[in-house]
C-alpha cells in the first residue's frame, strides 16, 4: 500500500467532478483500448466528432511531446488511423520497453506559449508544497529553480493573499483573480481526494475558461475506504514497462483477499535466480545481495510473502514461482532461495508445509531443470520447517541445503552463486520445547561476547543522562531531562483484543525477572467491561478490559504507553483519543495502510503534546531486561537465544519490522546484546525518524554503539550523516540501507513498505550508503557483511576497554503454554467426549461421513411443505427448493457448539428425547443462531436507505457494533464455507433478483479486506437471501416480507434445521451407549475468595 500514480484521463476526471462549480475546466475526455467499439465511442461522446482533437498515450509515460507520442489538432479519422498505428506495438523509453495499449482523446485547445503556465503540488513530512511558475510547456526546463514555492503546513489553507504574493507576482494582474480560484480550488481537490502528487503542466489559461492539458498524478491508496465514493471503482496501472503478467495478477489477487501480504514482480522469467522470500525487508535485502554479488541480469523476480499466510496460501504462492521457474530450462541449472528472516509471529512450520506441498508436486520438472535449493529460515517452530525441508531433501531428487538462524540471513545467497562454499550442516539446534523447559535451557545456555559493564543491568530502573553534544534534530525528541522511553517499571495499555500479542509480552516481562506486568489493561470498543486470564510465570493473573479509553486512563494512571493493535480504519481515531491524556508518552502504531494524509496529522499533534509515535507499519521495538512491544523479538525461544531478557551495549534502529528480529540475532551472535531496539515503521512518513531514536541512544551512556538499517525511499538518513559531520554523533555508527537493488530494474519498483520508492536520485540506497560512508559511519560493501563489521566495531570497543564483558546469567525458566506445545505434538489428553454423525473439521461438513454437497442431491419435498404451513403460500419450486437446502445445512454443526452439547450431555444423563432436546434449543438466542433475522434487518435497513456498502462498514465501525452474518471462526475468503459458496450458486443461478445479496457481497469485499475471516457466513447469507425471496418471488407483498423478518421467521428455519441434528446427537449418544459426563476438573480455573463471610 503506498502513493501509487493514476491514468491522466482519471485525474481530469477526479479534478472535473471536485472542483467548484465556479471554476470552468474542461472535462471533456475519452479512453481508447484494444477492445473500444469507435461508433459507442462517438455515441457517447458526440464532441469527438465536432471538434479538433488531441490523442496521446495513457500509460504513466512521461514527455510524451518530445517522443513524438502526441497527435494534436486532428479530425476524428486521423486520430483514428494514429492510434491504430500505434496500438499494440512496442516502444523503448530509456531501459523500459512497453506496449502500447491505452489512450486519451481531448478537445484540441487552440492557444498561445504565453497562455501555458506551469503548477506542481506534493506533499511532504511537515506539509504541502506548491510550485508555480508563469510560463509551462515542454521546454519549462528546471522547474525547482525556477518556479515560486509556497510550503503549506499541515491541517492549514492557504490565504489569498499568500498565494498572490508567493506565487502568482508574474502572472497578468487581468488573470490574478481567475488564477487565484483555481490554485484555491485545486488545493482543496488535492486534500479532499487524497491527492499525494498532482502535476499540470500546461495549464492553458483563455478568457473564459481553464484547460488541463497535461496531468500527471498520484493518488494515496490507502485513502481508498476514505474516498471509495469520490474516487469509484479505482485502477492503478503498472509503471510503463512493467506489464502484469498472469501469474501476477493471481498473486495480486490472493494478496487481496488475504490478510497476509503476497507479492511478486517477474524481472527476467528466463533468469536463473529464482527468490520465495518471506517477509518485506527481507526480499529487499536477498534482491540486493544477489545484485550486488553480479547476479542483476540473472534475477528472475521479486517478492515476498509475510504477515502469517496460512499454508494453503503458501502452497499456491510457490506453486505459481515454481510454474514459472520450471518453464524454461538454463544450461547451468537453475536456483530457488527460500529465504527470510527471523519471523515475530509467522509458524514457520505451517508456511513450509505449503512450500514442501509444491515442491513435491514440480519433483519431476526440478530434477529436469537441474534445480538447486537454498534454504534459510527462523522464527516461531522454525526447527519443525527446517526438519520437513530437510526431509524432503532426502527424496525429492535435487540437493537442498537448509540453514537456521546460526547461519547469516543472506549466506544462503553467496552458496547459491558459487561465490562461497556449502558449509557441513550445523548441529541441529535443541527444539523449541527443550529450549523452555529447565533442562534444555541449561544446556542451550552459552558463553557469548559477554555483557555490557555491570551498570547495564540497573539501566533498565534509572533515567539515562544524556550526553551534551546529542541534540535533537526532531520536535518530539528528547531532551535531556526526559526520561527514556521504557523501563523495568513501564506499564502498557493495549488497544485490541491480542490476546497472543499481551500474553508474549508478559512471557517476555517474566523472563526478564520484571516483578509486575508491563500490560495493566486492554481497550476494545466492541466488549464490554470484564477480564482476560493470562500467564504470570506458572501462576494465572486477570487483566482487566475496558470498553472506554477513558475508564481504562483513569483506573491506570500510571501507564504511559500504549500499544495499539487497532485496524487501518481505527487507529487514527484511538491514537487521537489516547493522546488526549497527559499520562501517555509513547505510542506504538502497529497497523499498516493508514492514509499519509492522517499519519501526518498524527505527528503533528504528537510533536505539539511531546509524545513519540513508533509506526505506523511496524512491529514495535524492545528494551532487553524492560519492556517489548507487542509481537517484537517472536517467541520466547528467539528472546532466550537472542539474550534479550537483559541489556547489552548496541542499540539500533530500524524501519523494517522483520529485520528488526533478524538484528537482534546479528547483534547477540557478533556482540554483547541489543540495549535497545526501534523498527520506525515502513510507511512514507513515520511517526519518529531514525535521528529521534539515535539522538536518544547517543545520549544514553549504556549504549556504546548504534546500528541503522534505512532503506531506498526518503532523505532521513542524510540527518544522520550531518550528525556525524557536525560532531554532534560520535559514538560509532554501523549503517546499511537497503534497496541498493533498484539501480538494476528497468522501470520503477515498489518494495515491501510504502516508504520503498525513490523519488530522486538521493533517495536511493547507493546514494545514501555513500553519503554515510564518507562521512564516517561503517558501512559494509554488501548486507552480507553487516555481521563482520558490527563484530569488528564491538571487538574494537572491548579493546579500548569501553565494553567490559561479563558472565551470562540464566534468565528465570517460563513454562510452554499448552496450545504451543499441543502443535508440537509435546502432550495429548483424551477427548471429552464422543461423536459419530457429524464431524465440522474439514473442509466440508460431513453428516455421518456424507459431504453436504451429496446431501444436496436428494429432493425430499420439505421446502413445499413449509411454504403452506408457514407462510399459507405456494412457493416457486426453486424458492421450495431453498428453503429444503436451508435445513439441510442448518441440521447440525458438530458437537462442540453449545445446543449440541447441551443436548449430549443430557442424554448421557439418561434424560429422555424431548428433555434432550429442549435442553439444546433453550440456548439459542442472539449469540447462537439468532443472526439470520438480525443479518437481515441490518441489511435491508442500509440498502433501502441507499448507503453504500462503505458508508455501512463505516458508520457500523463508529457506533461501535459488529455487523450480524459477518465472520467466521475457522473459514476464510481463501478457504471458504462450503455451505454458503453452494448456496450463492443456487441463488444466483434460480432467483430472478438479487439486490440484497450483491449489497452484501460488497460489504463482504470490504470486511475481508481488513481480515480474511470476516466473511458472510452461512446465518447471515440465508437471512439476507430469504430478503430477497421474500422480495421478489411475486408471492409477498413488501409489508408482508417486512412482517415476516420482524416476527422471527427466519430464525425459525434455523431452530427446524438445528432441531433434527440435535435429535440425531441424542439417538447417537443411546446407540454409543455413553455414560454419565462429568467435565474433567483440571479443565477448570478455580479462582476463590480468600474470605467467607458466613453472615
Amino acid at each position: 500500500m503506498s502513493a501509487k500514480a493514476i491514468r491522466e484521463v482519471v485525474g481530469k476526471q477526479l479534478l472535473a467532478s471536485c472542483l467548484e462549480s465556479g471554476v470552468a475546466v474542461s472535462a471533456k475526455c475519452a479512453t481508447v483500448t484494444a477492445d473500444t467499439n469507435w461508433e459507442k465511442l462517438v455515441s457517447e461522446n458526440p464532441w469527438l466528432t465536432q471538434e479538433k482533437l488531441v490523442v496521446k498515450p495513457d500509460q504513466l509515460i512521461k514527455r510524451r511531446g518530445k517522443l513524438g507520442l502526441i497527435k494534436v489538432n486532428a479530425d476524428l479519422s486521423e486520430v483514428k488511423a494514429w492510434v491504430d498505428q500505434r496500438m499494440g506495438t512496442d516502444i523503448q523509453i530509456g531501459a523500459a520497453t512497453g506496449r502500447l495499449k491505452n489512450f486519451i482523446i481531448e478537445p484540441f485547445v487552440a492557444h498561445d506559449q504565453s497562455d501555458e503556465m506551469y503548477i506542481c503540488i506534493y506533499s511532504n513530512r511537515n506539509g504541502d508544497t506548491i510550485l508555480f511558475h508563469h510560463e509551462g510547456g515542454v521546454d519549462i526546463g528546471d522547474v525547482d529553480a525556477k518556479a515560486m514555492k509556497l510550503e503549506i503546513a499541515i491541517d492549514t489553507v492557504p490565504t489569498d493573499s499568500e498565494i498572490k504574493e508567493t506565487l502568482l507576482k508574474k502572472v497578468k494582474p487581468s488573470l490574478q483573480s481567475q488564477v487565484l480560484q483555481f490554485v484555491q480550488a485545486l488545493y482543496k481537490c488535492y486534500s479532499d481526494l487524497f491527492f499525494t502528487y498532482l502535476e499540470i503542466n500546461p495549464l492553458v489559461l483563455t478568457q473564459d475558461r481553464i484547460y488541463i492539458l497535461d496531468l500527471a498524478a498520484k493518488l494515496d491508496q490507502c485513502a481508498e475506504y476514505l474516498c471509495k465514493q469520490k474516487w469509484g471503482d479505482m485502477e492503478f496501472p503498472p509503471p510503463f514497462g512493467r506489464e502484469a503478467t498472469a501469474e501476477e495478477a493471481y498473486i495480486a489477487d490472493l494478496d487481496a483477499k488475504s490478510g497476509a501480504s503476497l507479492k511478486l514482480t517477474v524481472l527476467n522469467a528466463s533468469g536463473r535466480i529464482w527468490t520465495m522470500v518471506a517477509g518485506g525487508g527481507a526480499s529487499v535485502i536477498y534482491a540486493d545481495t544477489i545484485c550486488d554479488m553480479g547476479g542483476a541480469a540473472e534475477l528472475a523476480n521479486y517478492g515476498e510473502y509475510s504477515g502469517a499466510p496460512s499454508e494453503s496460501q503458501t502452497y499456491e504462492y510457490a506453486k505459481t514461482i515454481l510454474t514459472l521457474m520450471t518453464k524454461e530450462k538454463h544450461a547451468e541449472g537453475k536456483v530457488l532461495i527460500v529465504g527470510g528472516g527471523i519471523a515475530n509471529f509467522t509458524n514457520v512450520a505451517a508456511t513450509f508445509k505449503g512450500i514442501v506441498r509444491a515442491l513435491r508436486e514440480f519433483q519431476q520438472k526440478l530434477i529436469e531443470g537441474n534445480v538447486s535449493i537454498y534454504v534459510r529460515r527462523a522464527g516461531p517452530n522454525f526447527q519443525e520447517g527446517l526438519r520437513v525441508m530437510r526431509e524432503l531433501g532426502e527424496t525429492l531428487g535435487v540437493p537442498i541445503h537448509v540453514f537456521g538462524p546460526e547461519t547469516h540471513m543472506t549466506a544462503i545467497v553467496g552458496m547459491a552463486m558459487g561465490k562461497k562454499n556449502v558449509p557441513q550442516p550445523a548441529k541441529r539446534q535443541l527444539t523449541t520445547a527443550n529450549f523452555l523447559l529447565p533442562d534444555g535451557q541449561a544446556k542451550a545456555q552459552q558463553q557469548q561476547n559477554g555483557q555490557a559493564k555491570a551498570e547495564h543491568r540497573a539501566s533498565c530502573d534509572e533515567s539515562s543522562a544524556p550526553s551534551a553534544a546529542a541534540k535533537s534534530s526532531t520536535p518530539a525528541a528528547a531532551s535531556a531531562a526526559s526520561p527514556p522511553l521504557f523501563s523495568k517499571s513501564t506499564k502498557a495499555l493495549v488497544w485490541g483484543m491480542q490476546s497472543r500479542a499481551v500474553q508474549g509480552m508478559l512471557d517476555f516481562d517474566y523472563s526478564c525477572s520484571r516483578t509486575t506486568p508491563s500490560v495493566v489493561a486492554l481497550v476494545y470498543p466492541l466488549v464490554g467491561d470484564h477480564r482476560l486470564k493470562f500467564y504470570w510465570g506458572h501462576k494465572e493473573v486477570l487483566i482487566p478490559v475496558y470498553k472506554q479509553m477513558e475508564d481504562a486512563m483513569k483506573a491506570h494512571p500510571d501507564a504511559d504507553v500504549l500499544v495499539s493493535f487497532a485496524s487501518l480504519r481505527s487507529a487514527y481515531d484511538s491514537t487521537l483519543e489516547a493522546m488526549q491524556y497527559k499520562q501517555i508518552r509513547t505510542i506504538a502504531i502497529i497497523a499498516e495502510g493508514i492514509p499519509e494524509n492522517l499519519t501526518r496529522k498524527l505527528i503533528q499533534i504528537a510533536n505539539q503534546k511531546n509524545v513519540t509515535i513508533i509506526g505506523p507499519a511496524t512491529v514495535g521495538g524492545i528494551k532487553p531486561g524492560c519492556f517489548k512491544i507487542g509481537n517484537t523479538g517472536g517467541m520466547l525461544d528467539n528472546i532466550l537465544s537472542s539474550k534479550l531478557y537483559r541489556p547489552g551495549s548496541v542499540a539500533y534502529v530500524s524501519r523494517s519490522g522483520g529485520m528488526s528480529n533478524e538484528l537482534n540475532n546479528i547483534v547477540a551472535l557478533n556482540t554483547n546484546g541489543v540495549y535497545e531496539g526501534v523498527a520506525i515503521g515502513g510507511d512514507r512518513y513515520p511517526g519518529t525518524t531514525f535521528m529521534h531514536h539515535i539522538d536518544r541512544y547517543h545520549a544514553d551512556p549504556n549504549v556504546k554503539m548504534l546500528v541503522v538499517l534505512g532503506e531506498v525511499g526518503g532523505t532521513e538518513e542524510y540527518e544522520i550523516v550531518k550528525g556525524i559531520k557536525n560532531g554532534s554523533l560520535t559514538k560509532p555508527i554501523v549503517a546499511w540501507c537497503i534497496g541498493t537493488c533498484a539501480k538494476m530494474f528497468t522501470s520503477e519498483v515498489q518494495f515491501g513498505h510504502a516508504g520503498s520508492c525513490a523519488n530522486a536520485d538521493s533517495e536511493t540506497a547507493v546514494a545514501k550508503n555513500e553519503a554515510l560512508r564518507a562521512a564516517g559511519a561503517h558501512v559494509p560493501s554488501t548486507f552480507d557483511e553487516l555481521d563482520e563489521i558490527i563484530k569488528q566495531v564491538y571487538e574494537s570497543l572491548v579493546a579500548k576497554g569501553e565494553i567490559m564483558p561479563q558472565p551470562e546469567v540464566a534468565p528465570p525458566t517460563v513454562p510452554m503454554d499448552y496450545n504451543w506445545a499441543r502443535e508440537l505434538g509435546l502432550i495429548r489428553k483424551p477427548a471429552s467426549f464422543m461423536t459419530s454423525i457429524c464431524d465440522e473439521r474439514g473442509s466440508e461438513l460431513l453428516y455421518a461421513g456424507v459431504p453436504i454437497t451429496e446431501v444436496f442431491k436428494e429432493d425430499l419435498g420439505i421446502g413445499g411443505v413449509l411454504g403452506l404451513l408457514w407462510f399459507q403460500k405456494r412457493l416457486p419450486p426453486y424458492a421450495a427448493k431453498f428453503l429444503e437446502m436451508c435445513l439441510m445445512v442448518t441440521a447440525d454443526h458438530g458437537p462442540a457448539v453449545s445446543g449440541a452439547h447441551n443436548t449430549i450431555v443430557c442424554a448421557r444423563a439418561g434424560k429422555d428425547l424431548i428433555s434432550s432436546l429442549a435442553s439444546g434449543l433453550f440456548t439459542i438466542g442472539d449469540r447462537f443462531g439468532g443472526a439470520l433475522d438480525g443479518a437481515a434487518r441490518q441489511f435491508s435497513q442500509a440498502y433501502d436507505s441507499g448507503i453504500i456498502p462503505m458508508q455501512f462498514v463505516n458508520g457500523m465501525r463508529k457506533k461501535g457494533e459488529l455487523i450480524m452474518g459477518i465472520g467466521h471462526r475457522v473459514k476464510s475468503i481463501n478457504n471458504p464455507d462450503m455451505r454458503v459458496v453452494i448456496l450463492k450458486e443456487y441463488v444466483k443461478a434460480n432467483f430472478p433478483a438479487t439486490p440484497l445479496l450483491d449489497y452484501a457481497i460488497e460489504v463482504e469485499k470490504i470486511t475481508t479486506s481488513k481480515k480474511p475471516n470476516l466473511i458472510l457466513n452461512v446465518d447471515g447469507f440465508i437471512g439476507i437471501a430469504m430478503v430477497d425471496m421474500f422480495r421478489n418471488c411475486g408471492c409477498f407483498t413488501l409489508e408482508e416480507a417486512t412482517e415476516y423478518i420482524e416476527i422471527g421467521a427466519l430464525n425459525g428455519l434455523f431452530v427446524l434445521g438445528r432441531s433434527v441434528g440435535f435429535i440425531g446427537h441424542y439417538l447417537d449418544q443411546k446407540r454409543l451407549k455413553q455414560g454419565l459426563y462429568r467435565h474433567p476438573w483440571d479443565d477448570i480455573s478455580y479462582v476463590m475468595p480468600e474470605k467467607f463471610d458466613q453472615n
